[in-house]
This record gives structure tokens, sequence and C-alpha cells, in this order.
């Protein structure tokens, strides 16, 4: 199943192909569209701006659910030569975090998906995340990672991925960790003003 999403993900352009840049969009559920339509996803929603903005640009999103950084990882070089991306947008750590693996990993992980992204000729957009509050002290210091990821390497970075829906759980599926279609536009919204300077 996981293969199959994969390879669903790795086809999936949200606008059409032809276009003369690429932005490549590696998350996890969050990303992915997970319980909602792979259309109604916050990159879906980037590609069909992109195209309404005369912007010439695709969108590649190869999120995975259940992805952690270290599959993001695998996956990049591989996904850097098929797209030959300008821009990489890495939305990784949040699956990381919640089975509280270790945290320099984590960040090593991230800091070597920059490095080759960049290396490739690409522009990065690091997604920060946050946990539940029950995490204690390691909930703290995994948020502060992509803080200190982005100061180091010199990365625009979204502070926190669902900001803008974080406190309101009506727009949260029954699991109340995965955002509803509603929520996607808002989601693009807190995206777009980190975003949008790398596209000129």
């Amino acid at each position: 199943m996981r293969f199959a999403l994969f390879l669903f993900a790795l086809l999936f352009t949200a606008t059409p192909a032809l276009a003369a840049k690429t932005i490549l969009v590696m998350g996890d559920s969050l990303s992915a569209g997970y319980g909602i339509r792979p259309d109604q996803a916050w990159p879906s929603l980037l590609g069909k701006r992109l195209a309404e903005k005369h912007l010439d640009y695709s969108v590649a999103n190869l999120s995975i659910s259940g992805e952690t950084t270290a599959g993001g990882r695998s996956r990049l070089a591989q996904a850097l030569i098929t797209h030959k991306p300008t821009i990489v947008f890495i939305a990784l750590g949040a699956n990381d975090g919640l089975r509280g693996l270790p945290l320099g990993q984590m960040r090593d992980n991230l800091k070597t998906m920059i490095d080759a992204s960049r290396t490739a000729g690409a522009r990065v957009v690091l997604a920060g995340m946050r946990l539940p509050p029950n995490y204690g002290p390691y909930a703290s210091d995994f948020f502060a990672s992509f803080k200190s990821i982005a100061q180091t390497k010199k990365t625009p970075l979204v502070d926190f991925l669902l900001e803008p829906v974080a406190s309101q759980p009506q727009l949260f599926q029954p699991d109340n960790l995965h955002p509803l279609a509603a929520a996607q536009p808002l989601i693009l919204d807190h995206v777009w003003p980190t975003l949008a300077p790398l596209l000129k």
C-alpha cells in the first residue's frame, strides 16, 4: 500500500507537466491529503493558485502518509533527478516527533535534505511542526529544532505548518490530527507569504 501511494505521488502533478519550473513537496500525511481527496490537499491548491497567477510552475507532491525525515531523505535523490525542481518544500518531522525518535537524527536528516536540494540547484523552504504538550521537554526541543536548522542553513521557514488551523478543532478530522478539506486553503494562505518571494 505504501509503495502504491508513492507511485501515485510520483506521477501526480497539480498543474500541467509542461510548466518550465517545478516545486517539489516532500511531506507526510499533512501534505499528502490524508482522509481527503488529493486534489483538495494544500499542495494541489498551490498548483491551482500558480496557474491562476500565470506563474510558470508545476507542483510535484511526493508526500506520503507516515513518512519520517529518514524516509524523505532516502527518497530525495531520485526525486531531484526525476523532477529537477526549482524549489523544494520540506514538510517532514511530525512522525519523527510522534514516535519519539532522536531529535539529533531528525535534524541531521533535514539538513542533509536541504544540502542535497541546494546541490541540485533548488531553493528550499522548511516547514516546522509542533507536538502536543504532553510530550514534555521533548516537544519544546522538537519545535525549536526547525528554527535552529533554518537559521543555521539560512533557509526560509514556515514556523508551524498548521498554525492557522491548530486552534480550530472543527477543522480537523475525528482523529484530531489531520485537517479537513476546509482547512487546506488556510494552510496554503499561511505557506504562501514564505514561498511567494522565491517564485520571482
